[in-house]
């Protein structure tokens, strides 16, 4: 298994390069954008964190207004749920005085159980902000994981659970591939692997199971 996920990860890889995700100035601007994200596009969160200007800071956040903040985040959709939501990851990061090294310090199983019980973070938010504001490695699963997955097929297991402790157990313990490699499945999800697929041109075509065919080292 860890061979075919390398061999995925390096085609991938070859192909896109390093992406360079996830586009935020801040550790904190992540944070907001994992909570911004659900159940939308992200060019409306990418509209939502431009009506924040210089102010997307969680001293902002935490003095705002719900009614200010909602207004704010609109055209993230689910606005007032979404604000209770940013409130509350904002008073988790509140406890460590908004000091990202602080939070670095703390073992990565400990702020995983912190953040799962924080209002509105479910396991991908909590790994999209371990990952990509802190740096741990915490592997994202997405709905473009578990359809590459599927499709491909890579037997991963069902379930977030299941598919994450697949990918972290069958590849370097290592953020940065982690970070690359959930970015290069969602940039091949959007190109290529479609709910209805473009095959023609996508990096792992010859390989794919829709096709026969796995080399070798897939079938095995």
């Amino acid at each position: 298994m860890g061979e075919n996920l390398l061999f995925m990860y390096e085609t991938l890889f070859a192909r896109y390069g390093d992406l360079n995700w996830w586009p935020a100035e801040t550790p904190y601007e992540v944070m907001v954008g994992a909570v911004l994200t659900q159940n939308t596009a992200w060019s409306n969160v990418e509209k939502a964190i431009g009506n924040f200007g210089r102010n997307l800071t969680p001293e902002a956040v935490a003095d705002a207004s719900h009614a200010k903040l909602a207004e704010t985040i609109r055209p993230a959709g689910f606005f007032n749920q979404k604000a209770s939501y940013l409130k509350a990851v904002t008073e988790w990061f509140a406890r460590y005085n908004y000091d990202v090294q602080a939070v670095q310090r703390e073992p990565l199983d400990k702020l995983r159980a912190e953040l799962l019980k924080v209002k509105g973070v479910g396991p991908e938010t909590a790994d999209s902000i371990l990952l990509y504001a802190f740096g741990f490695p915490a592997f994202v699963v997405d709905a473009y994981t578990v359809r590459l997955c599927e499709r491909y097929p890579i037997d991963a297991g069902k379930g977030y659970a299941e598919i994450k402790a697949c990918f972290e157990g069958n590849l370097p313990q290592s953020a940065e591939t982690y970070n690359n490699f959930h970015a290069l499945i969602v940039r091949n999800a959007k190109e290529h692997c479609r709910k209805k697929p473009v095959c023609e041109g996508c990096p792992l075509n010859e390989t794919c199971g829709r096709h026969g065919g796995m080399p070798e080292r897939i079938r095995q």
